[in-house]
Parts: structure tokens; C-alpha cells; sequence
């Protein structure tokens, strides 16, 4: 059984999936889940998974959530994984709205087990053809377009850190930066602009990394940076320097001025137990994700690792500077405690007149509900 190609089948009622899984058992690896969101677990942990077959209608997320959030990730094998939708009496708009969504196939219920199979065989040879063309495509050193270490050459560069590490206790971290509305980005200047802006990054973070460290292009809108003999918590501190950066930064494109924040994920060892090159670059990639989604503009990292410090006034001068007031606004009680010796040597000195009572009692009602 572990040899066969494992398929998730997705339906809250376990008739449903019990005759899917009858039809198809002989042939694949089965994986059962009774709604959208337990699916969504399952993709993202399960890397064995290659092929989904789901219902529409089920609770939590339906079929249609569960479609999107695949094609929407920013993990390339669920962008790209076949995803049979299970029809019963949904209208042709409907089915065109899931086509559109990216759907793979359909098939109806009550199917029989020739035409099942034969769907989800074509599909899973499509895929493993497309995959052996990336392959071919990914032996390159560098990327073509960006001049940047492509996604295989990063994993080698991860493999040789991991061996090293093995054998000589050395750290090893990996970030993994994904622009926050890359794909809008896209359809507002074409995807070709929406990469230049990215490069325009790329070449600015080329600059700020050691010598010994790798920088690849490993998604659309990703950017990853491969740290041998660099502690998980450093590369925190380096990731949230990169994440205030980019905040503060303007860009001017096609007539119009570019806001832009990233989504980042770190992994490493020994702080993350994991063994290959591959799984690594999930981990890592899968914490950018997770960052995306809980709103995007954040460091993910393990839980051991404090990846987010707060704000500087620094850096808020500077997102004032480019007009970012809001991004300063959520940490305005913690700059008034930074700056409550400024402001009182300012009164004192200058005769300003400020109501340095009220102030004070503001920043000591802060401080005590920390």
C-alpha cells in the first residue's frame, strides 16, 4: 500500500466517501477527511498526498474554499495538484465557477470505477510529465530571468549545510520571503512588472547577506535565503530588519506608487527536527503561509523563537516618512514610553507647556497592563 500514489477523498458523509474509496482502494493509497478545513490540514502536512477528490458542499470550507486556497498557496505541489470535484446537482455556473477556480476535472456522483480511475490516471500522468519538465528546467544553477540560484540549486545548498551540520553541531537557517498580494500585484501591472519589482528586493537583499549565504528565487513572489553557521534566532532578527524594510519602502511603477510588505517564514536546525533539504524548505515556506494568512506583514518562526520585536522609532519616523500612519498607529503607546524622557527634557528645557502629567500617566497606565 505505501507504494501506491496516495489520493485524499473529502465529503462529510461517509457513505460518499465510502464508495470513492471502494472504487479506487485497489489502486491508491486512500486518505479520508469529513470537511474542507481537516482537507486543508491534511495538504499541508501530508506530503505524500497527490491527488484530491472532494465533494462541494461541506462544512466548514466547502469545495469551491478549498480549490482556491490550494491554487492560492504559495507550496507549488498543491498549486499544482489534480483536484477532482465530486458534482451532484450543481448548475453549469457553478461548474464553471470551479473550472475557473482551477479545477482539474469532475465527475458525477454515482460514478462507476472505470471512469473514476481513468480520470484520476490521466491526471496523475499529466502531473508527472509536468513535473519531469520542471525537473529538466531546475537542474539550472541560476534562474534565467532573475540571475538568481534557482529552487534545486537552493535544496543542494541546504543538503551540504544540513551534512555539515550533522557532522560538526553547526546551526543552519532558511527564510522564505513572499510578497503579501503578489498575484494582485500582477493583474494590476502584469506579471512580468510584478517580477521586476520583486528583483528590484532581490538585488537590494544580495546586498545586505554574508557571502556564505545563498539567495534563490524558489515561487512566484518568494525570495529564500539559505544561512549556514546562523543561529534561528539571529536569523529572526535579520528577517524583521528585512520585514521593516520593505515596509518602508515606495516604489514608483507604471504611473503609480508601489506599497509593499512580506510574509516570512523561517525554519533551521537544531531548533526544527527535521532531516532533508526538502523538508526544510516546506517547513519554512509553510510558516510564510501560515504568516500570509493570519494577515500578512509578519515573521513565522517556531515557537521558541521570538521572531518579531517591536516597533523603533526609527522606523516609525520612517513609515511616517512615506505616509504610513497606519502601520505606526497599533504601537503608538509603546513609542510614547520610548519617548517620555525626549518629551520631558523638551518641556523642561523649551518651555513647551506640554501636559507632562497626562502624558506620564498614559505611558505608566501602558506599562502596567504589560
Amino acid at each position: 500500500m505505501a507504494d501506491l500514489p496516495r489520493v485524499l477523498v473529502v465529503d462529510d458523509s461517509r457513505l460518499v466517501r465510502a464508495s470513492l474509496v471502494q472504487h479506487i482502494r485497489a489502486s491508491y493509497d486512500v486518505r479520508e477527511e469529513g470537511d474542507g478545513e481537516a482537507a486543508w490540514q491534511a495538504l499541508v502536512l501530508d506530503q505524500s498526498i497527490r491527488a484530491v477528490v472532494s465533494d462541494l458542499q461541506m462544512p466548514k470550507m466547502n469545495g469551491y474554499q478549498l480549490l482556491e486556497r490550494l491554487r492560492t498557496s504559495r507550496l507549488r505541489r498543491l498549486q499544482q495538484m489534480p483536484f477532482i470535484l465530486v458534482s451532484g446537482e450543481e448548475t453549469e455556473e457553478e461548474r464553471a465557477r470551479a473550472r475557473s477556480a482551477g479545477a482539474s476535472d469532475f465527475i458525477t456522483k454515482g460514478s462507476g470505477t472505470v471512469e473514476i480511475l481513468t480520470r484520476l490516471g490521466n491526471l496523475l500522468a499529466l502531473q508527472e510529465a509536468h513535473e519531469a519538465v520542471e525537473s529538466v528546467q531546475e537542474e539550472r544553477v541560476h534562474n534565467p530571468q532573475t540571475g538568481l540560484y534557482t529552487r534545486k540549486f537552493l535544496e543542494l545548498q541546504i543538503a551540504q549545510a544540513l551534512s555539515h551540520s550533522a557532522r560538526h553541531g553547526m546551526d543552519v537557517s532558511l527564510m522564505v520571503l513572499g510578497f503579501d498580494g503578489f498575484e494582485s500585484l500582477g493583474e494590476r501591472l502584469g506579471v512580468e512588472q510584478a517580477e521586476k519589482i520583486i528583483h528590484r528586493f532581490a538585488r537590494m537583499l544580495s546586498g545586505k547577506v554574508r557571502q556564505e549565504d545563498s539567495l534563490g528565487h524558489v515561487a512566484p513572489g518568494c525570495l529564500a535565503v539559505v544561512s549556514p553557521g546562523t543561529a534561528l534566532v539571529h536569523c529572526a532578527s535579520f528577517a524583521e530588519r528585512v520585514r521593516q524594510a520593505v515596509e518602508a519602502s515606495r516604489l514608483a511603477a507604471q504611473g503609480e506608487t508601489i506599497e509593499l510588505t512580506v510574509s516570512i517564514g523561517l525554519a533551521g536546525v537544531p531548533a526544527d527536527t527535521v532531516t532533508s533539504a526538502g523538508a526544510l524548505l516546506d517547513l519554512a515556506m509553510e510558516r510564510m503561509e501560515k504568516a500570509l494568512q493570519a494577515g500578512g506583514n509578519r515573521v513565522e518562526s517556531n515557537a521558541d523563537t521570538p521572531a518579531q520585536r517591536p516597533i523603533s522609532i526609527p522606523h516609525a519616523l520612517e513609515l511616517l516618512r512615506v505616509r504610513r500612519p497606519d502601520a505606526v498607529r497599533p504601537h503608538l503607546d509603546v513609542l510614547l514610553s520610548q519617548l517620555l524622557p525626549l518629551l520631558a527634557l523638551m518641556d523642561e528645557t523649551l518651555t513647551l507647556g506640554l501636559p507632562m502629567d497626562v502624558i506620564q500617566r498614559r505611558a505608566a497606565d501602558t506599562a502596567g497592563k504589560k
